[in-house]
């Protein structure tokens, strides 16, 4: 019997420790939505409180302010996930199914990139889309997040890539199959789980990201999100924080939704292991 009471005991506690964490996770959201219901003073009046009447129309105005922003980030994020998916799959299938000289060098020299922070070449990518013509364009986000967006989803897909049976693509060949037909026809339906994956991490790093548009982009209509919300807290109409928080529930809307229509093969790529012949 004690030792039946003590698993419940372990099992309660298990179940109580998630619900806390359940809690502590989304009580920011919840305030969040709150907060943009209401006007400035409610807000500094009912600070805790969730009072009437809700101000709906502050959903209006922010929308009305970050709109371009959401379809500009939205048009880079396409983009540019596109073609990282587009060329690391190319790359990783190259890394995977081939043998050439250097490989493994090359390929840990690519990795090595990973140490190198970001802030340490700022001025140097600066300089670059500065002589390539690319400021204040979309290409100065899209060709930076490309090229450093092939690290992790060469490692990941190479990884999954080495995984499949050597017997899909022997057999592919005696069908007559050329390598690159082997690996849109094998390689990339198998791996629709690890590319999701690789999307969406992608996806969040583009569209949360806030000193390379900072810096780079200038003109009102091609600024993202964060660089546009930030003017947008620091504008001289000085927004209500309600205004100021129903502007961050809009832009985080396509995220949450983009997260649940790939929910579940984003889970399938965060666990999927080696496939067995």
């Amino acid at each position: 019997m004690s030792a039946k009471r003590g698993n419940s005991w372990i099992e309660l506690s298990k179940h109580i420790l998630l619900w806390i964490i359940v809690v502590l996770t989304f009580y920011p959201f919840a305030f969040i939505f709150i907060t943009s219901l209401k006007t400035q003073s409610q807000f500094e009046l009912y600070f805790w409180q969730v009072v009437r009447p809700f101000h709906w129309e502050n959903y209006a105005f922010a929308w009305a302010k970050v709109a371009p922003y959401i379809a500009n980030s939205i048009v880079i994020c396409v983009v540019a996930t596109t073609l990282i998916l587009v060329v690391s799959s190319m790359s990783a299938y190259v890394f995977a199914r081939f043998a050439f000289p250097f490989k493994e060098v090359l390929f840990y020299a690519i990795l090595g990139i990973v140490m190198i922070p970001g802030t340490l070449t700022l001025i140097t990518r600066f300089v670059l889309v500065k002589r390539l013509g690319l400021l204040d364009t979309r290409w100065v986000l899209i060709l930076p997040y490309v090229a450093g967006g092939q690290v992790f989803s060469i490692l990941f897909l190479r990884t999954f890539f080495a995984s499949i049976p050597e017997e899909l693509f022997e057999a592919a060949r005696l069908d007559g199959a050329s390598e690159l037909a082997s690996c849109l026809r094998i390689a990339i339906p198998l791996s629709m789980p690890i590319l999701s994956t690789v999307a969406i991490l992608n996806v969040l790093a583009q569209w949360n990201d806030l000193i390379w548009p900072l810096v780079t982009i200038t003109s009102e209509h091609l600024k993202t999100i964060p660089v546009g919300i930030a003017y947008f807290r620091t504008s001289i109409w000085r927004p209500e924080t309600g205004q100021v928080m129903a502007a961050y529930m809009i832009t985080s809307l396509p995220l949450v939704v983009l997260f649940f229509a790939s929910m579940r093969t984003f889970i399938e790529g965060l666990t999927s292991g080696a496939i067995k012949a």
